[in-house]
Order: structure tokens, then C-alpha cells, then sequence
């Protein structure tokens, strides 16, 4: 797999169109965003979707994003253009907010998980807005990582998980954000948000108060914790809704702080194989023989550095990772909330 190191303000034109090349041919790319590194497939090609489903082990039930590099090209995928989506395309792009829209007829099923709405962004990094509009297409791009497991925020990350499976890694270095976007569904007369993220429902709210649209949680089911919650028989509607998703090889504790004794008492009981026991802390400590990472006390730095932290567990070789779980009541964590609680499922 070809590694290609690119300046993630001035990227390099050759290397660029290069990368753009191959996807027009239907070749997979992956390529960093402001978020995650993504793998690419023209995401109007359907059997270069499929090469990307296959890659991942994505099951077919999970739609993707499509990303392009403005306005228009997003409304080009859309049958209709509510004016909630305007608006937030206006108020948030380029940047990490995913807008579901019903989608037009000539974005294939597979890119859409057979759904009548498609997923669209427009990424905030030069390297991605360079890569789409030297394409010419929407690019399908999920996190570049086998299904479920923990997504990347360097190259390095991407070749650990899918190896050979990608012939081309756009290496732009680490991602600025670090969890995936915020994703909203604009297709009903409400605004829902079916994956927390970084932008949250009060700045959304904000910007789409002139206008009369409510902003809820959830599908047809509820959030809990700020992670969306399907109820039975949904169909999800956006990427990042498995029940099990993010996920380090190791099982995971996700426990408060006020549970730290009981965590101390259950990891006396805990055998490990001999393998280490990693733990992800804010506020407490634990004994040795845990292997700690200390973690930021802001919701944004935590975010940017949380899936590193749980791929060097994976590096470690943990048998299980202990995670403080983030405060309770505050919704600038809802997005770390929600990675965490599938991680741990």
C-alpha cells in the first residue's frame, strides 16, 4: 500500500491529481478529513462502492457519506434542498456537519444503503477539498478502518487496519477533530440529529431559530447518554448507528467516577491473560500494574486525541481498557459520549 506524504495546507497538485485519477477509475483513495481519515470510491460508481463496502466489511445495511467540495455539488445529489439544509450548509460547511437529504436518482442504492435520503458533507481540510474538486465527483468516504473497529486520525492508523485493502494513503498527518460529524436529518418537518459530533444541537438550534425548525435527538427511537439509540425494526439512516461500533480489540469498561472502587475491587477479580490493562483517566487514578493515559478535560481536546489513545491500547496488545466516562449533563460531550458508549458495548 503506497503511503504518499502530502502537505495538509499546500498539497502538492501532482499527488493530488494523481489520487483523483484513480478515483475516477474507480479505484479506493484514502485521504484525511478535519475529522477522520476517509476511504474513498466515486460515490457514483456502483461497483467502486461495493470495492469499498468489501475493503471495510461494511454491511450493506450501512449508508455512507458522500463528500463534495461545495454547495451545489451537495444539492446535486438531492431530489429536494430543504431550506434547514441551506441553512446549515451555510452556517457549518465546509466542516464536520453530514446533512441527510432524499436523495436524487442518479446516486446508486448502494452508496445509500437502500434508503430514498443520501448523506451528504463538505469537508473542512485542503487536502480533502483539493482531492474532490480535482475528481469531479462525490466521493464516498467512511472512516478508513474495518467495520466497527476504531476509526483513524493518522495514516498510520489506516494502514494498521485495512493493510492491502487500500492501494493508495493520502498522508496529510493527524486529524484536527478527531471524532466523526455530526449528522442531521433534514428530510422531516423537524431537524433530527442521528449521530452526535462536535457541533452540537444548541449551535444548530441557533442556526435555524430564524427560520422555525426544531432541532430533536434521534430517529424513532431516543438518545440516551447522547448516543442514538435505534428502536426496533429501524433502519438507520446515517453511518456510526451499530450498536457495537469504535471499538478497540480489547473489552472496555466505561465506567464514572464515582465507581472507581468498584472498577479497583472488579480489576483485583479481572485475569487478563497477562496482557495489559489500559486506562483512559480525567479525574481518578488507579492502581498499577494499569498502563494510564492521561486525558483532556475539554470536550474538544479529548475528541482529537481519544481515537489514538484507544489505538495505542490496540498497539499494547490490551486485554481490557478502563475509560473514565465523560461528566454527565453536559451536551459538549455528547459526541465523545456517544463513541464511547457504542466502543464499550
Amino acid at each position: 500500500m503506497p503511503v504518499v506524504p502530502v502537505d495538509p495546507v499546500h498539497p502538492d497538485p501532482a499527488i493530488i491529481t494523481d489520487a483523483a485519477v484513480r478515483l475516477r477509475a474507480g479505484e479506493l483513495v484514502a485521504f484525511p478529513t478535519e475529522t477522520v481519515y476517509g476511504l474513498g470510491a466515486n460515490a457514483l460508481d456502483a461497483a467502486a462502492v461495493a470495492r469499498l463496502y468489501a475493503a471495510k466489511g461494511r454491511p450493506a445495511w450501512n449508508p455512507v457519506i458522500a463528500h463534495v467540495p461545495d454547495h451545489e455539488a451537495a444539492r446535486a445529489l438531492a431530489r429536494a434542498w430543504p431550506a434547514a439544509a441551506e441553512r446549515l450548509a451555510q452556517a457549518f460547511w465546509p466542516g464536520p456537519l453530514t446533512l441527510v437529504v432524499a436523495k436524487a436518482a442518479h446516486v446508486p442504492d448502494v452508496a445509500t444503503a437502500g434508503l430514498d435520503a443520501v448523506a451528504v458533507r463538505v469537508p473542512a481540510h485542503p487536502v480533502a477539498l483539493a482531492l474532490l474538486r480535482a475528481a469531479a465527483v462525490p466521493v464516498a468516504a467512511p472512516s478508513a478502518n474495518r467495520f466497527t473497529q476504531v476509526s483513524p486520525t493518522t495514516a498510520q492508523h489506516v494502514v494498521r487496519s485495512l493493510g492491502d485493502r487500500v492501494p493508495l494513503v493520502l498522508d496529510g498527518g493527524p486529524c484536527a477533530v478527531g471524532i466523526e460529524s455530526t449528522v442531521v436529518d433534514c428530510t422531516g418537518e423537524d431537524v433530527r440529529i442521528l449521530r452526535p459530533g462536535m457541533i452540537g444541537r444548541e449551535s444548530l438550534q441557533d442556526a435555524l431559530a430564524p427560520i422555525g425548525i426544531h432541532v430533536r435527538h434521534g430517529a424513532r427511537g431516543t438518545v440516551a447518554h447522547g448516543a442514538t439509540q435505534l428502536a426496533p425494526g429501524d433502519v438507520p439512516r446515517a453511518p456510526g448507528m451499530a450498536d457495537r461500533h469504535y471499538a478497540p480489540q480489547a473489552e472496555v469498561w466505561l465506567f464514572p467516577a464515582e465507581q472507581r472502587e468498584e472498577i479497583v475491587s472488579a480489576l483485583n477479580e479481572r485475569a487478563t491473560g497477562g496482557r495489559p490493562v489500559v486506562a483512559l483517566l480525567r479525574t481518578v487514578t488507579l492502581p498499577t500494574p494499569t498502563q494510564v493515559t492521561a486525558m483532556p478535560s475539554e470536550p474538544d481536546t479529548y475528541a482529537r486525541v481519544l481515537y489514538a489513545a484507544l489505538h495505542d491500547a490496540d498497539t499494547a496488545e490490551a486485554g481490557l481498557v478502563l475509560i473514565e466516562a465523560p461528566p454527565e449533563g453536559d451536551a459538549a460531550w455528547d459526541g465523545v459520549r456517544d463513541r464511547l458508549s457504542r466502543a464499550a458495548r
